[in-house]
């Protein structure tokens, strides 16, 4: 039987999020979660192929603002929830859901299409370039000194509710997206994500907890975690495992910190997701004992190369002309010159000379200052074209800080 691609109607929804749940070996959610997921899901965005009665295969986008050196709010299609049966490997059903998804992007405007990736290796192809990294810490209480500051005695620390004190923290982190690459702007609704506390995904923890730090009376950051409780023959040795911690200014960092070292009958505080550039790295005197290991997180592709190199500002003045190949998305393809500074650019198609070779999956890689065009060329990745042209490019694109992807989707 012949297979067939459309959107997702409603009433296929839940057929369409188990097949989902079947390819990633999830247990069945409870209640919650699935009206939380069915609740985030752009049912409009959200593809199946169907064989018969069956869907074999899924895909979906949410619409996000993504912040760029230099701009906040840039429209990207956040791709998700990609699936293909194992029985249906091999017809191509992948490859004809992400141009249907690189086609609409376009349509709708989005310069950029996103993705967190379960396998890395099956979007290269289709122009995803890993763009952002990520930290893990586990950190040694015992031998570390809890972070000091002067001004964190000031800094006054309260527990609350994690789903009452939504509104705040997430008053915290809106005034934090502009600020750093990588970071999205949310539909509402999606911070009851951040607080969803399945007892079957804590993995021998307690409940997820949550701190709120004030200064005169202003929420200024938080930290949500839970406590998983070991013992050992020397006593106890807990870890709190944290979930999410931001703040707006190093004052108030180093207070929820030095909080989270001083959780009764724990002996480590683990954190799977932080930027590279991360100041409890700084504030800890042996950042050794906080064990980092990095990966990747956010990769980005680029659906229309000129609006996306024109929707950031660059670092310094660049004046370059890019040859970019794009198989896949061949209206892409060609020289596309390059003109710009910390004010704006301007990105359009020329005849002129190139001065660097790259494919759009480097071009998606250092388009948010995370990885440079000099390490790219060093793979053989970038090729210079024009003497000195590497150098001038790879400053420009660079970011001040790390970009960051601070959560999933």
């Amino acid at each position: 039987m012949a297979t067939e691609l459309r959107r997702v109607r409603d009433a296929e929804w839940d057929a369409w999020s188990d097949t989902v749940d079947r390819a990633f070996g999830e247990l069945p959610t409870g209640p919650e979660h699935r009206a939380l997921r069915r609740e985030a899901t752009e049912i409009d965005r959200s593809m199946g192929v169907w064989d018969g009665a069956d869907c074999v295969a899924t895909a979906g986008a949410l619409s996000f603002g993504l912040t760029v050196p230099g701009a906040a709010g840039v429209p990207a299609a956040g791709l998700t929830m990609v699936s293909v049966r194992p029985t249906h490997r091999r017809r191509g059903l992948l490859r004809t859901m992400m141009r249907h998804h690189l086609t609409d992007a376009r349509e709708r405007g989005e310069p950029l299409s996103v993705l967190t990736a379960s396998e890395p290796a099956i979007y290269g192809r289709f122009g995803y370039g890993p763009a952002t990294q990520e930290l893990q810490l586990t950190v040694d209480t015992v031998r570390l000194p809890a972070p000091e500051l002067p001004g964190v005695d000031g800094v006054r620390l309260r527990l609350a509710d994690p789903a009452a004190a939504l509104p705040e923290c997430e008053r915290v982190y809106a005034r934090l997206v502009p600020g750093r690459p990588g970071m999205l702007a949310r539909a509402p609704g999606w911070e009851r994500l951040a607080v969803l506390d399945l007892p079957a995904g804590r993995d021998g923890a307690g409940e997820l907890q949550c701190v709120l730090a004030e200064v005169d009376g202003e929420v200024r950051g938080y930290a949500r975690y839970a406590v998983r409780p070991v013992w050992d023959d020397a006593g106890p040795a807990g870890v709190v495992r944290v979930r999410h911690i931001e703040a707006l200014d190093p004052v108030v960092y180093a207070a929820l910190w030095r909080y989270l070292f001083g959780i009764d009958l724990t002996s480590s505080v683990s954190v799977r997701t932080r930027p590279v550039d991360d100041p409890l790295l700084h504030l800890a005197v042996d950042m050794r004992r906080c064990r980092p290991v990095l990966r990747d997180a956010l990769f980005v592709r680029p659906v229309e190369v000129g609006a996306a190199l024109a929707a950031r500002t660059y670092r310094a003045p660049v004046d370059v002309v890019l040859e970019v190949t794009d198989p896949f998305c061949p209206w892409n393809e060609g020289r596309w010159r390059l003109t710009g500074d910390g004010t704006g650019a301007v990105c359009a198609p020329t005849t002129d000379p190139a001065g660097l070779a790259l494919s759009v999956r480097e071009l998606g890689s250092a388009y948010l200052g995370g990885f440079t065009l000099t390490a790219l060329a060093a793979a053989g990745r970038v090729r210079e074209l024009r003497p000195g042209a590497l150098a001038a490019a790879s400053v420009a694109f660079g970011s001040e800080v790390a970009p960051w992807l601070p959560h999933g989707f």
